[in-house]
């Protein structure tokens, strides 16, 4: 059974949470890559993979450095790849700034048109999935199915 309606609501709950880089604290701090993260640990359960410590620079020097695409590695080692042409709610939005730099920027798609994500200066919010955002999806990623989580007895 799909877990999306899990991971949108508890993208939600992150709403108004405060943009730290590297935080991964719901109501606490978090930037994008935290975000998707702390709901990963939230309707998944641990995380597969710690992040090791990154710059705010890092896809930069990770390009500068030759690696091709840090971020969207690792998100294929855990989420399943899709067609950003198919895209549902709960699905993970990777974005680049510009065509010739790595993919930098994570968002979970709330509807077909809104998403949610930590952005540096900002809280966590959602927002439109404007065509500034859409020109600039790199790629997209679902979560793995999982049986819906229960409450602990």
């Amino acid at each position: 059974m799909r877990a999306r309606p899990d991971i949108v609501e508890a993208a939600r709950g992150w709403i108004g949470t405060p943009y730290i880089h590297q935080g991964s604290l719901r109501g606490v701090g978090c930037d994008c890559l935290g975000l998707i993260r702390g709901v990963w640990r939230e309707t998944m359960g641990e995380e597969p993979e710690l992040a090791p410590p990154y710059t705010a620079d890092w896809a930069e020097a990770a390009h500068a450095g030759g690696e091709a695409e840090p971020l969207l590695e690792a998100a294929a080692r855990h989420l399943r790849p899709v067609d950003p042409l198919r895209l549902l709610p709960g699905d993970v939005l990777a974005f680049r700034w510009r065509g010739h730099l790595p993919a930098k920027h994570l968002a979970i798609l709330t509807s077909p048109n809104r998403m949610i994500h930590a952005h540096d200066g900002a809280c966590v919010c959602e927002v439109a999935l404007s065509p500034w955002w859409s020109r600039r999806v790199a790629a997209a990623y679902r979560f793995p199915e999982c049986p819906r989580r229960s409450a602990s007895p």
